[in-house]
């Protein structure tokens, strides 16, 4: 069966872009997008047949409009037996290619979930009406493109969830791949770890409050961030506003992560309602506990007292209680690694098969 990736864009290489790269590698499928660094690709491990498929800007929202456009109107004529969309902005991509199945992190947070969130925190109050338009219009474009899509499967029960909600389709969860057997343990160093895109919805900001009362204590913040002027203003605040024992990396390769995530005492992990969330799977395949807020994807993955501690409502103040009472993350270890292995590359390759051949 040849297979094509469809993937919103490959510059900034996170969890999402990861996992379609893994589908590429696993299926000897080709990968389109907008944008490719094939320099960050190559040192996270992969080596794919990339096709660019048109120029698009950088700053939002122009970045992802045209983005959403170019799949819609790609046509590769028929040239794949399968097409599979991975990404929130490509599901266009079912317009004209067929048959297809998005693999669904999460329909557009920004426009469904996180509307009211982002409008809050990301949008001047003088520009609400524009938003407001611009959200009206992509929800009308998503759902209808969402229509010709021919399987729809999903990252976790939180983005079924989501999906059944906003655009009243089943989905079946298909957990994303891990390749857990490339993780290894070491004993616990000096440093707590924290792995996410610096992005207001992480709320990594709410763990520099942590740590700025934990002085004694470090934390090492992996935050990669795309170069859209308003994702440097965030990250500028996330760099002029850390304490002294919190340490920022922008992006690290693959190597240098597996390294990380070896030698930590343990993961933190904050966001908002996370759609699956790759970092705690990581974490415990590192044999690491992880701490996290009670709720999203994390609630699939973690279990609370066993491989870490979920805390409900989380604020700063919760968070520095849970890393004062986590005084032994070796204990963790086995329990975290089995755990793990529920996510694995080879289970995900498994059913992802089985779905494509239905």
């Amino acid at each position: 069966m040849k297979l094509a990736v469809l993937h919103n864009f490959m510059d900034n290489i996170g969890g999402a872009e990861v996992v379609g790269l893994i589908m590429a590698r696993e299926f000897d499928a080709d990968v389109y997008s907008t944008v490719f660094n094939e320099e960050k690709i190559k040192k996270m491990g992969f080596s794919p047949r990339c096709y660019p498929i048109g120029w698009i800007p950088v700053n939002a929202p122009f970045r992802q409009q045209l983005a959403l456009a170019r799949f819609r109107y790609l046509n590769l004529n028929k040239k794949y037996d399968y097409y599979i969309i991975d990404g929130d902005w490509a599901v266009g991509g079912a317009v004209k290619n067929a048959p297809s199945l998005w693999w669904a992190h999460s329909p557009i947070r920004e426009i469904w979930d996180l509307y009211e969130y982002t409008r809050q925190n990301s949008v001047s109050p003088h520009s609400h009406f524009i938003f407001d338009a611009w959200v009206r219009f992509n929800r009308m474009l998503t759902s209808d493109y969402v229509k010709k899509v021919t399987k729809l499967t999903c990252s976790s029960k939180n983005a079924r969830n989501r999906i059944w909600k906003y655009l009243h389709r089943e989905a079946r969860v298909i957990y994303p791949p891990v390749e857990t057997d490339k993780y290894y343990n070491n004993a616990p160093g000096n440093y707590w770890l924290s792995v996410n895109r610096l992005v207001s919805h992480k709320r990594v900001m709410m763990q520099l409050e942590a740590f700025r009362k934990l002085p004694h204590e470090k934390l090492i913040v992996v935050g990669s961030y795309e170069q859209s002027r308003h994702f440097l203003q965030y990250a500028q605040s996330i760099f002029a506003t850390k304490p002294e024992n919190v340490e920022i990396k922008s992006w690290v390769d693959a190597s240098e992560l597996r390294e990380l995530y070896a030698n930590c005492r343990g993961l933190i992990t904050t966001a908002i309602d996370e759609d699956f969330g790759l970092t705690p799977v990581e974490a415990m395949a590192s044999g690491k506990p992880v701490i996290a807020a009670a709720e999203g994807g994390y609630l699939e993955t973690i279990i609370d007292g066993k491989t870490g501690f979920l805390i409900d409502d989380i604020n700063a103040i919760k968070l520095r209680e849970a890393i004062i009472s986590l005084k032994r993350p070796e204990d963790f270890r086995n329990d975290c690694i089995a755990q793990a292995q529920n996510f694995s590359t080879a289970k995900f390759v498994k059913t992802m098969t089985e779905t494509l051949n239905e």
